[in-house]
């Protein structure tokens, strides 16, 4: 995907949007911005923004490693916190892939564990 990624000129394709769905566009950019206000907000704008870091980094998301990186280091947050966050990813991620082997034993009916004690 990072071959696709274009910093500069992707965000030209939002003109198809603009043309196509004009309203819908509206409320997403509305909601985002009610999302990542710096202001206003129980979680501090630095918080959320790792948040969405995180999120971009589990869902392999350039666009939102692009942007919410930057945005946290502007809301404040260290290369510390940047890395302590790639970590929680990276290991919700991996935990991930361990709850659904367990998943994969339950379904598969290899072993049944239902009869045991």
């Amino acid at each position: 995907m990072t071959g696709f990624f274009d910093r500069e000129n992707d965000k030209n394709y939002t003109k198809d949007y603009k043309e196509t769905t004009p309203d819908i566009l509206k409320a997403f950019g509305e909601f985002d911005a009610a999302v990542f206000a710096k202001e206003g907000r129980e979680i501090p704008l630095k918080y959320r923004e790792l948040i969405a870091y995180a999120v971009g980094l589990t869902t392999q998301c350039t666009y939102c490693i692009d942007a919410h990186s930057q945005a946290a280091v502007r809301a404040g947050a260290t290369k510390t916190e940047l890395s302590e966050t790639a970590w929680v990813a990276t290991a919700i991620r991996a935990g991930g892939g361990y709850a659904h082997g367990r998943l994969g034993f339950k379904l598969s009916g290899i072993h049944n564990h239902e009869n045991e004690a």
